[in-house]
């Protein structure tokens, strides 16, 4: 396998050097719009299977010119969502395999935005799914850790923990600190503004996929290996359109355990305007304020020196089992002080980081595979955990 890996962010670099240690690729050559970024990335593992280059992720020529030169049969999206319908058709063009972590972005309904959808996440790629098919390549997106190893997680439980499945729930939630900041996202402000002002989207069986407010419905739930309870909203996320589309289940939600202050924080960005991602001229110069916003907070791949605590993606189910309800959550959790001992990474960055690099490596040995565009739980889990477990950071469960 040859991969070309574009974004060489906090997610890209943490990929990078999990990769590193696997022998299932032949190269990897890591692409950012800023070049001493992809070479800061590339020299970090210490491999000399990785190479760097410079690239403009919204120009589809150039990364298909890209992927030719290198003969890469992989492209590996690791950049932020406004840049996966390039990168996604690139792939294509290119004759390549495509992997993402975050699918093409939704637009609310324009006229009751909190009870309908408009356009979905990932609504312009399943659009071209027979384009995938008809060339014989595979879309595999959504493959994260949230989405992505919660989605195996929900393959997992459909296949071997019940017999009927009522409700899939998605609850992530952590007990990190960063210090010496006040305010300080442990992930990319950009996307969790996106995620958490949009209308978040429920599915049911008899409604279909709707929308309700920002941060509705809140419960508190209580996380694993000593994080404890956290009030959880819901925020709009893949699974609930990933999740209903392959796993028989009679809702899916996805909760995300905020706290009020972060909140409060993204209600005052909504209505101040600073959320927008269209130009404003200030000063003669046009600029995106959530590119202003994003600019003024700190870079989350580096604060991991300061980070203390875990972070927890996982998934609730909730069913019958020989007759009797049962529920189970299926989780992972890392260590902020293991991953930076271990990586160099935070936990959060590292966590998402883990799961494409596993996929690629079932991808290279044949035993996922398929055409078109698919999410995870279209594919066995049973593989994907074992390999988990053997990349040094197993998952767990626990019955509810």
């Amino acid at each position: 396998m040859r991969i070309l890996l574009v974004g060489a962010g906090g997610v890209g670099t943490a990929a990078a050097r999990i990769a590193a240690r696997r022998p299932f690729f032949e190269a990897c050559v890591v692409a950012d719009h800023v070049a001493e970024r992809a070479e800061a990335a590339a020299a970090s593992t210490g491999d000399p299977r990785f190479t760097a280059a410079r690239v403009d992720a919204s120009d589809e020529a150039a990364v298909r010119a890209l992927l030719a030169e290198h003969r890469c049969d992989v492209l590996f999206n690791a950049t932020d969502p406004r840049f996966v319908m390039p990168l996604f058709r690139a792939a294509l063009a290119g004759g390549a395999h495509y992997l993402d972590m975050a699918m093409s972005l939704s637009r609310p309904h324009p006229g009751d935005p909190y009870a309908r959808t408009g356009v979905k996440l990932g609504d312009e790629q399943f659009a071209m799914a027979e384009e995938w098919e008809r060339a014989g390549r595979l879309a595999l997106v959504g493959m994260g850790v949230e989405p992505g190893l919660s989605d195996v997680f929900a393959r997992y439980a459909a296949d071997h923990l019940f017999d009927r499945v009522e409700e899939i729930g998605v609850r992530d939630g952590a007990d990190l600190t960063v210090e010496g900041h006040d305010f300080a996202p442990s992930f990319s402000i950009w996307t969790t503004i996106e995620e958490c002002l949009n209308p978040p989207v429920v599915w049911e069986r008899e409604r279909g996929w709707y929308t309700t407010p920002p941060f509705s419905e809140p419960e508190v739930f209580d996380f694993p290996e000593g994080i404890g309870e956290v009030e959880c909203v819901n925020v709009e996320h893949e699974e609930v359109l990933l999740v209903p589309r392959w796993v028989d289940a009679e809702r899916v939600t996805f909760k995300y355990g905020l706290g009020a202050e972060f909140i409060e924080v993204l209600r005052t960005l909504h209505k101040l305007g600073l959320d927008r991602t269209e130009p404003v001229e200030v000063g003669g110069v046009k600029v995106s304020p959530r590119d202003v916003v994003a600019a003024c907070l700190p870079d989350p791949a580096r604060l991991g020196d300061r980070m203390r605590g875990k972070t927890c993606a996982g998934t609730w189910v909730k069913g019958v089992r020989d007759g009797a309800p049962r529920e189970v959550y299926l989780y992972h959790v890392v260590d902020n002080a293991w991953s930076m001992a271990e990586y160099g990474s935070q936990a959060v960055v590292w966590q998402t980081a883990l799961n494409p690099v596993v996929a690629l490596e079932l991808l290279a040995g044949g035993v996922w595979r398929g055409t078109g565009v698919l999410g995870p739980e279209a594919l066995p889990a049973d593989p994907f955990l074992d390999l988990l477990a053997d990349y040094g950071s197993p998952w767990g469960m626990r019955e509810q």
